[in-house]
């Protein structure tokens, strides 16, 4: 098992500005939240023409000061240039239906919606003319309704594009599982309370126009603008089309020239532990290898580098000196995960010669009967507290006794803390010979898992009081026991190969509360807590020590329980 250490290799550098990954994610929240304030201006329509005008003029006060031109301008530019870097750099082997998706959506978007953005953004900015609704719902509705049709197409299809961005983002993050429920539901009701909306806007204005009083007042120079005005912004809006057209077709030669470059350049070989070997052009990253092989590999994020579940060992050690640094995103998740020399992140490692890895996280070639089969089989990343119990003199125990009198003794152990776990609201997940690894935070909030784990403390004092009472007749002495409890995020999900899985969960958290576990021998304590279960349940710590766990650089802060002392601060 990989063992999460803080890496002696790999010094931890801070970057000096913002990463590529952190540019797409920000410029694509600006755009977001621009197009989330668009769609609910739209479903005020559902109301009223003049609810419709009344959010038009909040959302002009929010988005055409400077600064918020200065920040959608910039965003749209940098969105899109990132976006085309993107598809020039993708290799696409097997894909995910959500990541083609994102990729047709988003190359999509400025198609369907330039000649939006040029009737109403560009045209008040460069031609002064005011659209406001009555003028851009008699256009798409009465006078052109195709237009009308590609431009809310434009609409949803941009909130697909970025619901999904945020669900790649967020899925990853604490406490979206149990949001997600209700973000799906905003995600359906946005689009379609502002479909409504235009619609109601559109008929009332189509009823409008019928007086033409109205119409020579609302749909005069000053609105639609002189001939000459909208030919400048039909011209405009063509070369705009051309320049985006353009721009993709330049990437597509692009991507076209790299893979000649790349053949004439040559191939590397990926191996992996099982014998296969993948042959891919020089470039290619080694979880694309993978996909390209068909060969299960691990990745929560979809290989953009925003978790670290694709992470491999780089089996060749000789070769492995050879390999390129990791670049920045790539460093941030090494740091983060305290990853030891020799692990790399197989979306972000591009070998230039031949190299063996093994996955660390394999998914395997199983049916798993749920709904959510991927998310199991490749791990997920979430909050969880861990407890390892063991018990103490087990060795001098099969010594004084017979075999099974010794199984006997364990057993009822184990028993005993399993049940104290369960009752408590955690799950055993691993029996660890005279041991046992137990899950808190599987379902429900961080603060009801650590505050369960704390009570799962005291029940199993209150367990083994009882079972020693029961056995003090035959044993002759007390049976002594250590936990080690720690709070954090870790890889959740069935791990295995194709003959053998099981679910379980890995990770530095589990690292640590086996460490503190093993401590409580030496230290003479009976559980050792670190600060973290504390924070998270909300409850007083009470008077911590700071500890120096093996192989990492900086020290714990933990409780320490004695045979006496309360094992867990009441909640009030």
């Amino acid at each position: 098992m990989e063992q999460a250490l803080r890496p002696g290799g790999l010094p931890r550098r801070w970057p000096a500005g913002p990463t590529i990954r952190q540019l797409r994610l920000g410029s694509g929240l600006v755009l977001f939240a621009y197009v989330l304030t668009h769609l609910l201006c739209h479903a005020l329509g559902n109301i009223s023409l003049a609810a419709l005008e009344t959010g038009l003029t909040v959302k002009v006060a929010l988005w055409r000061t400077p600064p918020a031109l200065v920040l959608l301008y910039g965003a749209l530019l940098v969105h899109i240039a990132l976006g085309l870097c993107a598809l020039y750099e993708r290799r696409f082997f097997r894909l995910r239906p959500g990541e083609i998706a994102q990729i047709l959506l988003g190359l999509s978007v400025p198609l369907l919606l330039l000649s939006h953005v040029v009737d109403t953004r560009l045209a008040w900015s460069l031609e002064g003319l005011d659209r406001g609704y009555p003028q851009v719902l008699y256009v798409t509705w009465v006078a052109v309704p195709g237009q009308g049709m590609t431009q809310a197409l434009g609409l949803v299809t941009a909130w697909l594009h970025g619901c999904f961005g945020l669900y790649f983002w967020l899925r990853l993050k604490r406490g979206f599982e149990p949001a997600s429920p209700w973000l799906l539901s905003a995600a359906v009701l946005v689009p379609v309370l502002a479909l409504l909306g235009i619609v109601q806007g559109g008929r009332s204005v189509a009823l409008l126009a019928a007086d033409p009083a109205w119409r020579a007042e609302i749909l005069g120079a000053p609105h639609l603008g002189l001939p000459a005005q909208t030919e400048r912004l039909a011209g405009l809006r063509r070369g705009l089309v051309a320049a985006y057209a353009a721009a993709l077709g330049l990437v597509v030669l692009a991507r076209g020239a790299r893979t000649l470059a790349e053949s004439r350049g040559g191939f590397v070989r990926i191996g992996y532990p099982d014998g296969r070997i993948v042959r891919v052009p020089r470039g290619s990253s080694v979880l694309e290898a993978s996909r390209r092989g068909r060969i299960p590999h691990a990745s929560v994020c979809g290989g953009r580098g925003r978790c670290s579940t694709c992470r491999i060992r780089v089996v060749d050690a000789e070769w492995g000196r050879h390999l390129p640094e990791p670049e920045r995103p790539e460093r941030l998740v090494l740091d983060r995960i305290g990853a030891s020399p020799g692990i790399r992140l197989a979306c972000q490692l591009r070998p230039d010669r031949d190299l063996t890895v093994a996955p660390l996280f394999t998914p395997h070639a199983r049916s798993i009967p749920t709904h959510d089969s991927e998310r199991a089989s490749t791990g997920e990343e979430r909050f969880v507290v861990v407890l390892f119990a063991d018990l103490r003199g087990s060795t001098r125990l099969a010594e004084e006794r017979l075999p099974y009198d010794t199984v006997f003794v364990i057993g009822r152990f184990l028993g005993a803390v399993g049940r104290a776990v369960r009752e408590a609201g955690g799950s055993v997940n691993q029996h660890l010979g005279d041991g046992l690894m137990a899950i808190f935070g599987l379902d429900g909030s961080p603060k009801a898992a650590a505050r369960a784990a704390l009570a799962a403390v005291d029940g199993i004092a209150e367990q083994v009081e009882q079972l020693n009472r029961m056995l003090a007749a035959d044993l002759g002495e007390r049976l002594r026991y250590g936990i080690g409890l720690h709070a954090g995020t870790a890889i959740v999900g069935e791990m295995g190969d194709e003959a053998e899985s099981r679910f379980t969960v890995l990770g530095d958290t589990v690292n640590v509360a086996a460490r503190l576990e093993s401590l409580t021998g030496p230290m003479g304590k009976v559980a050792i807590v670190s600060e973290a279960v504390y924070a998270a349940a909300a409850l007083p710590a009470g008077e911590l020590q700071e500890l120096t766990l093996t192989g990492r650089a900086q020290p714990l802060r933990a409780r320490l329980i004695g045979a006496q002392a309360p094992a867990v601060p009441r909640a009030p």
